[in-house]
């Protein structure tokens, strides 16, 4: 076990100037795999250990002077995974035809394998993606659907996801039926019977998100999966936001399809993502760019965009060893105990509404929070203003709010930041711009 001296001697030099002293080279990994590997104890006893976490902070080139909770939209990468991906692009420039095309590129086959043990899948049914939207779309304009055939998803659902099916519905003439889910909910029964009493004779494909991005809800995708295939109806799975979040494998879904985006949660470079498609259904789901007949039943059919960097792609294995290395049940409890940090202390306020179950069985790390009597937006913008941190304001038509998502970088102080910045909202309003 490495004492505090050794751990700070184990820290290498920045990549870049830009980069601060205090950050992990490449091959600095395995030292700090050693040291959090060192920590015994439960993931709850873990989760408060700050000298464990602090380690795991200094992996990050983030930027102190301000604080992010909106690492939903897209979080930062570990300073290791940045590292990794410029080496395999600046390799890629000596001869990108040779040195990318033939050298890197057959490497993306080791990075699907080690996502495929990730998700407990065959990796035949993994295709590499840009994010979760592309591999959502390539899902959703993937089924040869007619006009009036209906396609059922709820009021909470992306609203990119929403847009391809309406795009569908103006060029295709398909309908698009959504409804109203309760926010929040802690009776999955409720939203299988919601879905179930939605479905009509036109039914022919349901969208739903594993866990909503709007308020962290999660939902009970197993039980609409098994409850729609009793109907012969396929359920695409948003996983945009679930994927090295909170701990399952596919068999805790079931689904035959399901899409993420890798630079959220797994910390991956940005623009990285995953599909999974069952084996037996990848025949008929149509790539969103042509390819060969012969590619029929090949999951790689997906991948077909054209000209690609390898690098991106590549650096997802540091990313994953990284998320291994803090270990799975470890960073879930982590960042169920940041998110209750805030939480619990806002809540104290009775001004204070929380629109996120704090149930685990129903979130994680994404928290929805309202200041009753005040806009959100018009917090968000004074937070960022007055106080240099960022949320994102949420306005939709059956609630509103700010979603709050920290990482395993987020300090406690930075959450102590926000909250004193929420208390003096609630105390004194926002001021007029």
């Amino acid at each position: 076990m490495y004492n505090r001296r050794q751990f700070f001697n184990t820290i290498g030099r920045p990549a870049t100037a830009a980069v601060a002293a205090t950050t992990f080279i490449p091959e600095r990994l395995p030292a700090l795999i050693e040291l959090l590997s060192a920590y015994g104890g439960s993931p709850e006893d873990i989760a408060s250990d700050e000298d464990f976490w602090v380690k795991v902070q200094q992996s990050f080139t983030v930027d102190r002077t301000l604080v992010n909770l909106n690492n939903g939209g897209v979080s930062p990468a570990p300073a290791i995974v940045q590292d990794a991906m410029k080496r395999h692009l600046d390799y890629s420039n000596e001869a990108p035809v040779y040195t990318m095309w033939q050298i890197l590129e057959p490497q993306r086959e080791g990075v699907r394998q080690r996502l495929a043990r990730a998700f407990a899948c065959d990796p035949e049914e993994i295709a590499l993606t840009r994010n979760a939207s592309e591999g959502l779309q390539i899902s959703q304009l993937g089924f040869d659907l007619q006009k009036g055939d209906e396609v059922l998803t709820t009021t909470q659902d992306y609203g990119r996801m929403v847009n391809t099916f309406k795009q569908r519905e103006r060029r295709e003439g398909i309908v698009l039926k959504q409804f109203q889910i309760p926010t929040p909910s802690e009776d999955p029964d409720e939203i299988v019977r919601l879905f179930e009493e939605n479905i009509t004779e036109s039914t022919k494909l349901i969208l739903m998100c594993h866990i909503i991005n709007l308020t962290g809800q999660i939902l009970p995708v197993k039980k609409v999966v098994h409850m729609a295939r009793a109907k012969g109806i396929p359920v695409i799975v948003d996983g945009a936001h679930s994927f090295a979040h909170f701990q399952f494998t596919h068999a805790d879904l079931d689904c035959d399809y399901f899409a993420t985006s890798l630079h959220k949660w797994l910390l991956a470079p940005i623009g990285t993502g995953m599909l999974y498609v069952r084996r037996d259904k990848i025949g008929d789901l149509w790539p969103l760019q042509a390819a060969a007949e012969a590619q029929e039943d090949n999951i790689r059919k997906f991948e077909e965009i054209g000209t690609h960097p390898a690098a991106n792609y590549l650096a997802i294995s540091e990313a994953l060893t990284f998320h291994q290395g803090i270990g799975a049940e470890r960073k879930e409890a982590r960042l169920r105990y940041l998110t209750r940090y805030w939480a619990d202390r806002l809540l104290q306020n009775d001004r204070i509404r929380l629109n996120t179950s704090l149930n685990p069985e129903f979130s994680c790390a994404i928290g929805n929070v309202e200041v009753e009597g005040i806009d959100s937006s018009k917090i968000g913008a004074h937070l960022w203003k007055k106080h240099r941190i960022i949320v994102t304001p949420i306005k939709h038509a059956e609630f509103e709010g700010m979603r709050i998502t920290p990482n395993v970088y987020t300090t406690l102080e930075e959450l102590d930041r926000f909250c004193d910045a929420m208390e003096d909202v609630v105390k004194h309003g926002v001021p007029e711009a």
